[in-house]
């Protein structure tokens, strides 16, 4: 359970009235973009371009993990204007990935418990109706999806760190009925663990996430077996070997786990994907590589194109070559894509889901502004001077593209420089519209509404 502290330790800045922040500010740009929690508000916007990269080593590379504070007494996340947040439930071991089932029920992977929970909210509400553990002894586990995609799925799947696995499902089912079916074993889970999962709109494409084993691949100074000219004949693009083999990717896969094969390769660690209701694209968000200095390099969500390399670990950000491997792989030069859009360096995003609403009546969840836009979980990094990440930022689209710019939009979590009570990492649209975080500092999750005038 929570422990609340006293009101004496919430600073001002944490209980000012969402009526009072900030609805329309400049855009920040540039180094003027690089803040730290300290500016973090509901409605500060950022753009950052490639060209903004500072040369790696420009500061040192900080150790600055945060201290994790009980949740302050009385308080909520911070959020714009008309928006609250309300409490669904608190003391939960680990919850991270919350996906929403066709009947509205909220799936959430406990993962250092190795349970997957469901909580059944009552109509407009945050209070859950009924809860119960949906599956246990799973190991690690994060991404959940619905199979086949629409209103009646007969399969849940969820990645453990190291497999696939489904349950046999019927709608409103609040347990499963049987043993876990093992779709894809033997992924490598060491490091980066977060397995994500997503289905393509038509049903027929799994697709499957798996970071890297390290760092920057400080091993693969060693030249694959048969040589470098062979390895790249013989696979994808920017393919990694050796103990990195298979990593860094994003891989595909059939419903049944059979026909393996990789999409996109150099994605240090994509720990959430979606697929964007307006585009049928898969898309990914991106923790990059550390101990490049405080700014070095950006995070990212990208759509995910077919083929493309993402730079890792020998480039990043497109032609940006890392100078812990300096001249390694001159070949690869200039074919490393550019993402869609940059965030701060070492704000860890760890999900992404978007504001569809074409369900919705008009009249009813977020303004239309938001719908076609993206959320995305920051849950902050260690490896940052003055720490930034501890939010939930909107990405800003049109006409189905991203325009590059981001926004806070849930803030709060950082009590201090050197405490924070809240690290988000899900986010997901419930069917009424809301929009469903966790975080696994406390060990909560909120449901946020919005309730103000409409735009």
């Amino acid at each position: 359970m929570i422990q609340f502290a006293s009101m004496a330790a919430i600073p001002v800045g944490l209980v000012i009235a969402s009526s009072v922040l900030a609805a329309d500010q400049p855009v920040l740009r540039g180094a003027a973009a690089f803040g730290d929690w300290r500016a973090d508000e509901p409605g500060v916007r950022r753009l950052i371009k490639p060209e903004d990269l500072p040369k790696p080593y420009a500061t040192k590379s900080a150790s600055n993990s945060a201290s994790l504070a009980d949740m302050p007494a009385d308080t909520k996340p911070r959020l714009p204007p008309g928006f609250s947040a309300e409490l669904i439930a608190s003391g939960i071991d680990n919850p991270r990935v919350v996906r929403i089932a066709p009947n509205g029920d909220l799936f959430v992977a406990d993962s250092e418990a190795n349970l997957l929970r469901v909580y059944r909210l009552a109509p407009g509400s945050a209070k859950p109706a009924e809860k119960s553990i949906f599956a246990g002894k799973l190991n690690q586990p994060y991404g959940v999806a619905f199979y086949p995609p629409g209103n009646d799925p007969q399969w849940v799947y969820v990645a453990n760190s190291d497999s696939i696995v489904r349950f046999a499902y019927r709608k409103g089912a609040l347990k499963a009925s049987g043993k876990p079916e093992t779709i894809v074993d033997n992924i490598p889970s060491n490091h980066h663990w977060t397995r994500d999962i997503a289905f393509s709109p038509d049903g027929k494409t799994l697709y499957l996430s798996v970071g890297s084993g390290s760092n920057v691949a400080e091993d693969m100074s060693r030249k694959p077996d048969g040589g470098l000219d062979a390895w790249v004949k013989s696979k994808p693009l920017g393919a990694t070997w050796g103990a990195e083999e298979g990593r860094a990717d994003v891989r595909a896969f059939d419903p049944d786990g059979k026909n393996g094969r990789i999409v996109a390769t150099g994605l240090r660690n994509c720990s959430g994907m979606t697929v964007q209701p307006a585009t049928g694209a898969l898309w990914c968000v991106v923790n990059e590589r550390d101990a490049l200095g405080d700014n070095v390099p950006f995070e990212y969500a990208t759509a995910v194109r077919q083929g493309a390399f993402y730079g890792w670990p020998w480039y990043y950000i497109g032609n940006n070559e890392d100078p812990r491997h300096k001249g390694a792989r001159p070949d690869l030069a200039g074919k490393a894509d550019i993402p869609d859009v940059l965030m701060q360096a070492h704000s860890a995003p760890l999900n992404i889901a978007f504001y569809d609403g074409k369900d919705l009546p008009a009249d009813t969840g977020f303004p239309k502004e938001y719908r076609g836009d993206a959320f995305v979980a920051l849950h902050g990094s260690w490896n940052r001077g003055n720490r930034t990440g501890y939010k939930v930022v909107r990405l800003k689209f049109k006409d189905g593209k991203p325009t590059g710019e981001y926004e806070d939009f849930m803030t709060g979590f950082v009590i201090s420089n050197g405490e924070v009570w809240g690290r988000p990492v899900g986010v997901a649209v419930a069917s009424d519209g809301a929009l469903i975080v966790t975080e696994d500092g406390n060990g909560t999750i909120w449901r946020v509404t919005y309730g103000g005038g409409r735009s």
